[in-house]
């Protein structure tokens, strides 16, 4: 898209929905239902990422993890949801906000304990040099040298 062609003003819900996740088995299972539209691809932002994401119930948003360089945002749009970080865990509802600066070593998801769907918006930065490590699970998110990212065990093993 040109930035004449692109549009200002977007109805997310037209936008296509990524479906579940690209972790490698076993850890896929969990997030297999997660619905994401990016949002910032559209309007052609470069330097942060935007996704509106639906949880349905019993639902994870990811694995719990933590980033290398990329802080993360969340603002819950509606439903529930409950944080789960190293300090235990955390409801969230309409409206409220949770942070993840880049660095700390503080895993975190959202999980949808709720029999209702929730969707909430994330927000980070996109630092080409960001690594993930899972916090619970044999698995980290590497730099590959010529470029992109890769999921390999702990030990640097690739799955």
């Amino acid at each position: 898209m040109t930035k004449d062609q692109r549009c200002q003003a977007i109805d997310p819900a037209l936008l296509p929905a990524r479906r579940g996740s690209g972790y490698p088995e076993p850890f896929r299972g969990a997030v297999e239902g997660r619905i994401k539209r990016a949002l910032g691809d559209p309007c052609g932002l470069t330097q942060f990422g935007a996704n509106l994401v639906e949880l349905p119930p019993g639902c994870w948003s990811s694995q719990r993890h933590w980033h290398s360089h990329e802080d993360e945002l969340v603002y819950v749009v509606s439903g529930e949801l409950t944080l789960v970080t190293d300090a235990g865990e955390q409801r969230l509802g309409p409206g409220m906000i949770a942070g993840f600066p880049a660095g700390e070593p503080d895993g975190h998801h959202l999980v949808n304990r709720s029999v209702s769907p929730a969707t909430y918006l994330e927000i980070g930065s996109r630092i080409p040099e960001d690594e993930a490590v899972y916090s619970d699970i044999d698995m980290e998110l590497r730099r590959r040298p010529e470029g992109g990212h890769v999921y390999v065990h702990k030990s640097g093993e690739p799955y």
